[in-house]
């Protein structure tokens, strides 16, 4: 169910809808965070099943926000299948978003319009606050997204070894 999600961020262009974490969901969390394509770049993710289960628990009544944090499952309509997360973290001046996608969904287009979905409907939400992604330097698609997204690289941050990227700043 898209319970907690509008219908513009559920209904992501015709392919996709975005709704809140199901305990159905572990199996495929647990097989792509645990995928050396997509773990090689996440820091800090759970990558244990039983901590998978335990955060699904945690965060399965998130709601779309510009408040608090949430976590958000990207799903193919098609299939009813799970592809990836996004996670919002709001700041009093920006908002951080953070994603991973199944390696077995790279390059086809989804990351891009699930993104520019949320992220149109916080900016609408929340126009004054800047849109703030951290990126290992070493992963170039990611950053390649960003820029598609319209964010721009700002710099490098060393005290977490990411590039940062923002929208909307000045």
């Amino acid at each position: 169910s898209t319970q907690g999600y509008s219908s513009a961020a559920s209904d992501v262009y015709k392919r996709q809808v975005l709704r809140s974490l199901m305990p159905q969901d572990v199996d495929t969390i647990f097989d792509y965070r645990n995928n050396e394509v997509c773990f090689r770049y996440q820091k800090g993710q759970a990558k244990d099943y039983a901590e998978i289960v335990k955060m699904i628990e945690r965060r399965r009544a998130d709601v779309l926000s510009v408040e608090a944090p949430f976590m958000v499952a990207v799903v193919l309509k098609e299939k009813d299948e799970m592809i990836g997360e996004i996670v919002v973290k709001p700041k009093v001046d920006a908002i951080e978003l953070g994603y991973t996608f199944s390696y077995k969904y790279h390059r086809h287009g989804y990351a891009f319009e699930a993104l520019t979905v949320l992220i149109d409907q916080l900016h609408r939400m929340a126009p004054d606050r800047a849109f703030i992604s951290f990126v290992e330097p070493q992963n170039i698609a990611s950053m390649g997204l960003l820029r598609k997204l319209e964010y721009r690289d700002m710099d490098y941050v060393p005290e977490i070894e990411s590039q940062m990227f923002g929208k909307w700043t000045n």
